[in-house]
Formats: structure tokens, sequence, C-alpha cells
């Protein structure tokens, strides 16, 4: 037996008949009932190489922490989502994938994990980890392209050494690191995904970031970075992003006109190779997933796995950002979410976002802007959910199935804008309805006037016929009554 997947089979407990498969290489008891510890048995058979115990209830290893170490030739460990608490076990340095999310691990992640010199995928997220990152993997591994500390209680700033050349996907999401983002992420050109979102880095916008030719994840959502993100010297190109999220922090300035021009995953669909693994997408591949918080149709949602080769996205709400929206923003036609709101943008609103015929939810809620919503934006018939409040916009809003349907709340606090779905009639549409009242009025007494003339004709015809058979009838019975007399 070289294989053995039993996965969501409702097993309740560990199936000792393996302890006798000698040429077992690969098994898969995830999604089941397991509860306890693991057998340490487990690790004597000579031919294992990758294990999925997902997914159970798990809370341990029978043995001391380097029981595992006696599987020499494993590849692949996934024990995420158990009850595994401390200890953290001692990995054989044969380990290429370990995948730990999920548990309640506490303290720190032992150095240990550092000197597995094959280890390509590293994911402890969600956990109780503390203290700092180890600053370590530079060193010792070099071939590290996923480390995945997400939601944990990391803290210090993100050391340089943590950082590996060869990393495609880093997420410290939802930890307290602070200091700057480090610049040796500069080296890691295979960089795709990035997310640093919910906590305290104060650092200015990387524009060194546009060096990295396939990056398509930014998130560096709430945070303390601030500065422009705009300038003459640097022209920000982007062109495989397809998500970008620098919302809740105090970036200002103003934005290019020109800013978006080379965004060029936004603004065609282009083939890009999904970096979100699906599970077990391959037997080396392990059960990861990558994940980030943003405001869809104004609800905050994760988006988890494959749902980022749909979502295309720029959210910079909740900065201090002035000037126009830029008109190059037009040119995104691949946008479905885009979220400008909570800042000083002013002007009007640029017609070109009438170009975004795949947008799905618009918010520019909470700015200065003024004039009128332009009326192309009534064709955009994908537009689920629209914000409009708190601007100075005026002028009727325009018609269109999709922004007619919006609650009234999408539309408030802009004194100047009247039509559906506000109450505020426009002046145009008063004297409208007034002239198709009077016309309306018009048409009853034409009405009326049409019927009187129908009605005496009628009267009229109506007599005069009634007199003639009248006379008829008369002059016939006379002749009856003189024929019999």
């Amino acid at each position: 037996m070289g294989t053995l997947i039993l996965s969501s089979c409702n097993l309740a407990e560990f199936p000792k008949f393996l302890q006798n498969q000698t040429t077992l290489y690969y098994l898969d008891i995830s999604a089941n009932q397991i509860q306890g510890q693991v057998p340490e048995w487990l690790w004597s058979l000579p031919e294992l190489q990758y294990v999925n115990i997902s997914q159970n209830y798990f809370s341990g290893f029978e043995g001391s922490t380097d029981v595992i170490q006696r599987c020499g030739e494993l590849i692949m460990l996934d024990i995420s989502s158990n009850t595994f608490q401390d200890p953290f076990p001692l990995l054989p340095n044969s380990t290429t994938i370990f995948l730990g999310s999920d548990n309640r691990f506490s303290g720190e992640i032992p150095r240990t994990i550092c000197k597995l010199v094959s280890l390509d995928t590293l994911v402890l997220s969600n956990n109780n980890f503390n203290g700092s990152i180890p600053r370590c993997f530079e060193k010792f591994n070099t071939t590290l392209s996923v480390l995945h500390l997400r939601n944990n209680n990391f803290s210090g700033t993100f050391p340089e050494e943590s950082i590996s050349d060869h990393l495609r996907s880093l997420d410290v999401g939802r930890n307290q690191l602070s200091g700057e983002l480090p610049k040796s992420l500069i080296n890691c050109t295979r960089l795709e995904f990035l997310n640093v979102e919910d906590n305290i880095i104060n650092d200015k916008f990387p524009f060194w970031l546009r060096l990295l030719p396939n990056l398509q994840i930014l998130v560096l959502r709430s945070n303390e970075f601030h500065g422009p993100i705009s300038s003459l010297r640097d022209y920000l190109s982007f062109p495989k992003l397809r998500i970008f999220d620098i919302s809740e922090n105090r970036f200002n300035g103003v934005l290019r006109s020109d800013y978006f021009a080379g965004w060029s995953a936004m603004s065609s669909a282009i083939d890009i190779v999904d970096i979100m693994p699906s599970r077990y997408a391959g037997r080396d591949s392990g059960n990861y997933y990558n994940s980030v918080t943003m405001t869809v149709k104004g609800l905050k949602m994760e988006l988890v796995g494959s749902v980022f080769t749909i979502y295309k996205t720029i959210d910079v709400s909740g900065n201090r950002f002035e000037g126009s929206i830029p008109e190059s923003i037009g040119l995104l036609k691949e946008l479905i979410v885009l979220n400008m709101s909570n800042n000083a943008f002013t002007g009007s609103i640029p017609p070109s976002i009438s170009n975004l015929t795949d947008l799905e939810s618009l918010d520019l809620s909470r700015n200065r802007l003024s004039g009128k919503i332009p009326p192309e934006l009534g064709k955009l018939t994908f537009l689920a959910q629209m914000n409009f409040s708190y601007n100075m916009l005026e002028g009727p809003i325009p018609q269109g199935t999709q922004i007619q349907s919006q609650n009234s709340s999408s539309f408030a606090e802009n004194p100047g804008l009247c039509g559906v779905p506000l109450l505020e009639t426009c002046e145009g549409e008063e004297e409208e309805a007034t002239k198709q009242d009077q016309d309306e009025e018009k048409d009853q007494v034409l009405s009326w006037i049409a019927a009187a003339i129908g009605y005496v004709p009628g009267v009229v015809c109506g007599l005069t016929i009634g007199h003639i058979l009248t006379s008829y009838k008369r002059e016939w019975f006379m002749r009856i009554f003189h024929y019999f007399t």
C-alpha cells in the first residue's frame, strides 16, 4: 500500500491497521472526528513522506518532542485545524511543507524551525504565538517561499533577517508588528502576495514595491502608513496587481491624473497564474489558503482561496487624499470593487468610471465631490451597490434600474441631489409633472366634449327613428281596421 486516503469518512479512531503498512508513503485521514494524540508508532513507518491529519480533534503527539524526527523522510506534515497545544514538535530536516494553522500553540516559535534547510512552506496562522518573528530564515533557509503567520500576537519590528529571497507569499496580518516594512522585500522578485493588514506598522508608502514584477496582491490595510502615494519622480506601475488595499491609514496628497495608467492586470483580461492553491491541488501543495479582509458592497468580508481569481479591487478608503479622482481610473475595465470613501476628494465624479462595465460595488461617500452624478453610470448593469452620500453633489440622479433601485441612504446628505430614490423631486420634474397634469385635464375635457358631441346626434337620431316607426305603426293599424270593417 503506497497511498491511503480516508478523508471525510467519519473516523473516530486512528486506523490501527496502518501500523503494519511498511510501504505507506502518503496518508490522508483529514476531516474526520479523531480525538486524542497521534500514535508514536506512525513515525516509525519507513516510507512515510506525506501526512495529512488536518481537521480532526488531535491535541498532541505521543512520545517526546522529537518523536516526529524518527520519520527521516517526511516531506509534508499538515496538522492544521486541530487542538494541538505546546510543546511545539521538532521536525526532521527533510520537511518541506509544515502546516500548523488553527491550533492552540503559544509562546515563541522555536528557533529550530529555521534550521530546516528544505523548508518551502510554513503556515502557522491563527494560533497564540507571541514574541518576535524569528530572525533566522534568511541565514539558514534560502528556499522558504510561503510564510504565513497571520492572526497571532507577534510584536516588535519585522526583522530584515526573516525575509527569504525566494518568498512568493507573505502574510503577517493581524498581529502587533511595528516599525517599518522590511526593505529586504525588494529582493523578493518572485513575491506575488503581500499582506500586512491590521498591525501598527509606521512607514511611508513603499514605492520600491513597483520593482517586484510578479506582485498581484498588496494589502497594507489598517496600519499607520502615511504620506503621499503619488509623486512626480516615482511613476507607479503594477502590471500584475489585482488587489490593492491601502485603506484605513494616514496616506494623503493628490493622485496624479495618470496614476492607474500602468495597472495592466486591471485594464484587460490577461492570463495570470493563480497563486491561490485550492485544497490539495497537487500532492505536494499542502492545504493552505491566502486570505484578506476587505470591504465589498458596504460590508467587511474575508476573501479566501479561489475567490482571489475573481476579484479585482481597489480600496483607498479611510485616508486623507485630496484633489480630483484620477481620470485614469476609467482604464481599469476589469475592476469589480472600487472604494474611495472617507477621504477629501474634490471636483466632479469622472465620467470615465462608466467604462468599468464589470463594476459591482462603488463607494465614493464622505468626500467633497461636487457637480452631477454622470448619467453614463446608469448604464452599468452589474453595479449592485453604490454610495454617493455625504458629498456636495447636485442635479438629478441618473436614470437606470441599478441606480434607482438603491436605498435613499446611498444619496443622503447631498443637498443639491434630486430624483428617485430621494423624495426631493427635481425642478424640471415638477414643471413636467404640472404640464402632464394640465395635459391630462385637457384630454379629459376633450373627451367629455367628444362624448357630448357624439351623444346629441345620437339622441336626435334615436327620436327621429322612433317617430318614424311610431307613424308607420299607426298607419299600418288603421289599414287593418278599415279592412275588417
